[in-house]
């Protein structure tokens, strides 16, 4: 609001156009500006406000809260770092695998391997086994059936002889296949054992990695809340130095042609100042406007 658009309002105030409501809300817009503009010429210029007796105390306080804030981020950042390390070491105990790990699992799988092939060579002499069984069977009928003729006939007598000396080689045999196949009975028997050893010391390692894992966890939730409060603490300490920005630009942006300390603080900002004055009278123009 410049003073000529005020004329101008004011003679149109005489007609009966009074604009209340649009002279509000330029006053509020123009208010909120000005804040702003005091609160960013008080953030540049505070340093160099030590010397103005009337700003000692947000001088003082601001000098304070910065240094505590300066504390707080050191401290931000420390925990932030903790919080880092935490998250790694998570994701390293949760997904790296030990190398004592890596050579139980090698051992396990070759002696699964190991086993299988076990198993197959069990599974074929069974069959062998089965076989030699099935064919004595059928010389134990075969002689049976000569001994009884071997009496009438010398050629059954001659062949019951080879299928007792044949029977016997098969028995044999059999006996030979059985002692075979609880040998690697016994064999397949402590390869479980030991798969099963190899699973319990992999369970304990995994179970070891969690509770390892656990105390990341609990650092990473510490950190954490940590980190809420301290940006909280910040975020409050920021709210008081915005109010003692606004009150130390306050002042000089008033008393820079009074007071030549403010003079010197605001050197480098006389144009902001002169905006500041433009606003606070066009504010009060447009408060006259309004009849408040």
């Amino acid at each position: 609001m410049t003073p000529g658009r005020y004329y101008l309002a004011r003679f149109a105030q005489a007609f009966g156009i009074l604009r209340r409501a649009q002279r509000i809300s330029e006053a509020g817009s123009e208010f909120h500006l000005l804040r702003e503009a005091e609160a960013y010429l008080g953030m540049s210029v505070w340093p160099r406000c030590g010397e103005i007796e009337t700003l000692s105390v947000e001088y003082w306080n601001l000098r304070k809260l910065h240094q505590q804030r300066d504390e707080l981020q050191g401290r931000m950042n420390e925990t932030q770092a903790k919080l880092n390390e935490a998250h790694e070491e998570r994701a390293r105990l949760l997904t790296a695998l030990p190398e004592s790990n890596q050579e139980l699992l090698d051992e396990r799988s070759a002696l699964l391997v190991r086993l299988e092939e076990q198993s197959q060579h069990r599974d074929r002499i069974v069959a062998e086994a089965r076989e030699v069984r099935r064919v004595y069977e059928g010389l134990k009928m075969k002689l049976q059936f000569l001994t009884q003729e071997a009496g009438a006939d010398a050629e059954n007598t001659a062949a019951a002889e080879a299928t007792k000396q044949r029977l016997g080689e098969l028995r044999a045999r059999f006996d030979e296949l059985r002692d075979e196949r609880n040998r690697i009975g016994k064999e397949i028997e402590k390869g479980d054992a030991k798969v099963d050893q190899i699973d319990q010391q992999l369970k304990e390692e995994r179970q070891k990695r969690r509770v390892e894992a656990a105390d990341s966890f609990q650092t990473i939730g510490e950190s954490n809340k940590e980190i809420s409060a301290i940006q909280s603490k910040t975020s409050a300490f920021t709210s008081q130095m915005h109010q003692l920005y606004i009150g130390i630009g306050r002042h000089v942006s008033r008393n820079t042609d009074r007071d030549p300390a403010c003079a010197r603080a605001a050197r480098d900002h006389r144009g902001l100042v002169d905006v500041m004055r433009a606003l606070r009278r066009s504010i009060a123009l447009n408060h006259q406007l309004s009849g408040r």
